[in-house]
């Protein structure tokens, strides 16, 4: 089976890989780009382990083929922070302590990132709805809610 030739944009850098065409997009990703802050949880869409942003749409990347990657724009987890800089979420959840094994927490990042991005100032209610898709087994919700709360507030300017 002949490898598929994609050229996408992922944290802001041109890449190139090849994809077999059977590699879901966090295959290429971790397997490819080596960006293994992507986890995968299930591998059916139901965990949120694996989320990022396609063209500023939050998906699955388990669900994704990587050829469907070609021309698109690509944020994952690697892409939050600035360098040696935290982003302002990454800095919330260690403050609030949200995370405690971390497997779910790249995932959780990307979600939240991409909640904060369409609105910068949401209730308790639509962070908990927005992040119904990201599954955590240690933390608990509360601790997480309050970190993307926060993490809101301060870009928002509000702190």
């Amino acid at each position: 089976m002949s490898k598929i030739h994609v050229t996408a944009t992922v944290n802001g850098d041109a890449v190139e890989f090849l994809a077999d065409p059977r590699d879901t997009l966090l295959d290429c990703l971790r397997d490819q780009l080596d960006l293994t802050g992507t986890k995968e949880g299930c591998g059916t869409g139901d965990c949120g382990a694996c989320s990022v942003q396609l063209d500023g749409v939050l998906v699955c990347s388990c669900l994704v083929l990587g050829a469907e990657a070609q021309g698109k724009s690509i944020q994952t987890v690697e892409g939050l922070s600035n360098g040696n800089d935290l982003h302002p979420l990454q800095r919330k959840f260690i403050e609030h302590a949200a995370l405690q094994c971390g497997f779910c927490t790249p995932g959780i990042l990307v979600a939240a990132n991409a909640l904060l991005q369409q609105n910068p100032d949401p209730t308790e209610s639509e962070v908990r709805y927005w992040l119904a898709g990201n599954l955590c087994r240690c933390t608990g919700y509360d601790k997480i809610v309050r970190a993307v709360m926060d993490a809101g507030a301060e870009l928002r300017g509000a702190n």
